[in-house]
């Protein structure tokens, strides 16, 4: 009767463990993120260097399996230099909080349904409460100011900027994210994570919450600073970034939380939209598929799927620039999630009438939304084309001079700028100059 309870999301059933199974869960957590992080490692620079017709890692173990525990030993070993004009103690926790909050969260996401771990049974998941899902925004929050203290304690210019740009892509982004899980709120009518998987035993929420999972995915690839968003590390522009004065465990550390974030919110996406543990169709009509451990094959899965959306991500997409990104986050993102939680919450007051195919209705205003993004888009480009048109044109016309040397370097000049002549000093060589070349 208890399986059954726990496949409803009944959150009676969590704090009944003894301490040798609550121990259990949070070294086997521990012990996934780390796998899961050392496999996404090999499988990106696997993955990207076959976009790139590359052979990737393939001699530390088979395929180059230990390629990344290499890697990690590599940084442990290596000599920590650390400034003088650092803050020590901010310089030293920053890095802590980051790796630290990136393993917190990971509590709340259920990975199966009860199962008998030393005959006691169990959910597979180490505690859920109502409010689980702001518990997953809360520490994602504090994650983001371990970045912005690396940033200001690293006491130079690089780091300050790639600081600040995390600051500013924190308020931008997460607002969206949240945003986004508000219509899965009002759909499930819960916000634990256990009870929204149940509320999508028949119909997973990507189906009927598409604009929130769309969403969601742009979103998470900026939290975790992940191309094309990838602004606060900026290699060709801050030269690491935040990170740029840390080396040797800490700057591993940092590498950690990344990858392991990365994991976490692909098992948000997975929770929240796609079913969480659930087994997808045709495999769901097996009568076993969601029962026992075989649930777990289906989790990782889908975050496998995700984690390969990253990867694919980094090797074709070329970095965005600031305004851009600014740009999108705030005129696109959510002015698009202020509208669609309108309509979902008037579907959910339709939904006591029966006669009002709610889910149908939702469908067809997922399709509208993304029909007059995609207009609005091509209507945005075409004006911006127009204006662009039009500058150069009024260029022609004026036919203005330029200064290619105003601002101390040479620029080219614009569409319609004539260049002015060139204010280098002529060079006069003397007759002995000439003779003494000469016989060179």
């Amino acid at each position: 009767m208890r399986v059954h309870a726990s496949a409803q999301g009944d959150l009676t059933v969590f704090g009944q463990d003894p301490i040798g199974v609550i121990l259990l869960k949070v070294v086997g957590i521990f012990a996934i993120m780390v796998l899961m992080t050392l496999l996404t490692i090999w499988a990106e620079r696997r993955v990207v260097g076959r976009m790139q017709m590359r052979i990737g890692p393939n001699r530390v173990g088979p395929f180059g399996l230990l390629q990344s525990l290499m890697d990690g030993v590599k940084l442990a070993l290596k000599e920590e230099i650390i400034p003088k004009g650092v803050h020590i103690a901010v310089y030293c926790i920053a890095p802590v909080i980051s790796a630290t909050t990136a393993f917190l969260t990971f509590a709340v996401i259920p990975l199966g349904p009860e199962v008998s771990i030393f005959g006691h049974m169990t959910p597979l998941q180490l505690t859920d409460f109502p409010v689980s899902v702001l518990y997953v925004l809360a520490i994602a929050s504090i994650g983001i100011y371990g970045i912005v203290l690396a940033g200001w304690a690293s006491g130079s210019t690089y780091p300050l900027l790639g600081g600040l740009r995390s600051t500013a892509q924190m308020i931008s982004y997460e607002i969206a994210m949240g945003l986004s899980f508000v219509a899965v709120f009002m759909y499930a009518q819960s916000m634990s994570t256990s009870q929204i998987v149940a509320g999508q035993e028949h119909l997973w929420y990507i189906i009927l919450l598409l604009p929130s999972f769309v969403i969601y995915t742009v979103a998470m690839v900026g939290e975790t600073n992940r191309a094309p968003f990838d602004l606060p590390e900026a290699e060709g522009e801050l030269v690491g970034g935040f990170h740029t004065e840390y080396s040797s465990l800490k700057f591993a550390l940092f590498f950690l939380a990344e990858y392991v974030n990365m994991v976490t919110v692909s098992a948000m996406a997975t929770t929240l939209f796609l079913g969480g543990w659930r087994a997808p169709w045709p495999i769901s009509m097996w009568s076993q598929a969601n029962t026992g451990w075989w649930p777990m094959l289906w989790f990782f899965g889908k975050i496998f799927a995700f984690l390969f959306v990253f990867i694919w991500l980094r090797g074709t997409l070329p970095r965005m620039r600031y305004d851009q990104f600014m740009k999108f986050g705030w005129k696109v993102l959510i002015p698009v999630s202020l509208v669609w939680i309108m309509i979902v919450a008037a579907a959910r007051q339709l939904k006591n009438n029966e006669s009002v195919p709610t889910r149908s209705l939702l469908i067809a205003a997922s399709v509208l939304i993304f029909m007059g993004v995609a207009i609005s888009y091509v209507l945005e480009i075409r004006a911006s084309k127009r204006a662009d048109i039009e500058a150069e044109r009024a260029a022609l016309e004026a036919n203005t001079e330029f200064d290619p040397f105003a601002g101390g370097f040479p620029v080219p000049p614009m569409p319609g700028q004539t260049p002015q002549p060139s204010r280098r000093i002529p060079v006069t060589l003397s007759a002995n100059s000439v003779s003494a070349g000469e016989e060179q």
